[in-house]
């Protein structure tokens, strides 16, 4: 039983990679489910929760208590879905929101910035049938990295980029999908995953949900919980 948290820079191979590791592992692959269990339970747009998921909030966003309720719905929507084990989620910050969990694989899926673009005109010629300007496609890859890596230090003052942050990263450029896929499942199932006696959460929010879940997780006699006091971000970081 085991958990897998992919984070992915566009272009990496990231939903390709996630959905074979899915099939490989016989896990629930989380992606759009993420954002529409969130919306169904909450009545909440996928749109919005679809942008607050995979963009930094505006300036005037971060001033909007509702952007907060729909960052909170994400979050509570990912710790409910994670109790269910034996998932791969692509979505949601989980290598933040879900450390300290043992069974808890993070995973990081880079490549050279030149190689991604190539790769993203591949993929949306391949869906389309119509090949991308090669400066829109690179100006599309740098913004949407910018947005990501903005997201995170909003939410919990990290770099997405921060190795601290995974137990696993790969350069999709110099390795296959196919032996990416090998290499996680075969760490996956390694003893170092299975769950443990004793979890130990650190937080500093959404931290007693985390509790529930990791408290329903068979073979966990008991959680311990570890607050970080992290001083509020300023709604100008950018």
């Amino acid at each position: 039983m085991a958990i897998i948290v992919v984070s992915t820079q566009m272009g990496a191979g990231g939903p390709e990679i996630g959905m074979a590791l899915g099939q490989k592992c016989g896990y629930r692959y989380v992606d759009q489910e993420l954002l529409q269990d969130a919306g169904r339970r909450y009545g909440l747009a996928e749109e919005r929760l679809s942008h607050l998921d995979e963009s930094k909030p505006t300036i005037f966003e971060r001033f909007d208590a509702e952007t907060r309720h729909h960052i909170t719905v994400l979050q509570t929507t990912l710790l409910e879905l994670a109790e269910l084990d034996n998932a791969v989620f692509m979505r949601g910050g989980g290598q933040w929101l879900l450390r300290g969990v043992p069974h808890v694989l993070r995973v990081r899926l880079i490549a050279p910035f030149e190689h991604r673009v190539k790769q993203w005109i591949k993929r949306v010629a391949a869906m389309t049938g119509e090949t991308p300007n090669q400066r829109a496609a690179a100006d599309f890859v740098r913004r949407d990295d910018t947005e990501k890596a903005g997201r995170m230090r909003y939410l919990y003052e990290v770099d997405i980029n921060d190795p601290m942050l995974y137990e696993l990263m790969i350069n999709t450029e110099r390795v296959s999908h196919d032996a990416a896929v090998e290499m996680i499942s075969t760490v996956v199932q390694r003893a170092e995953m299975a769950t443990k006696d004793v979890v130990t959460l650190e937080g500093t929010a959404a931290l007693d949900r985390a509790v529930e879940v990791a408290r329903g997780v068979p073979g966990v006699k008991d959680v311990r919980t570890q607050q970080l006091e992290i001083p509020p971000i300023p709604p100008f970081v950018a």
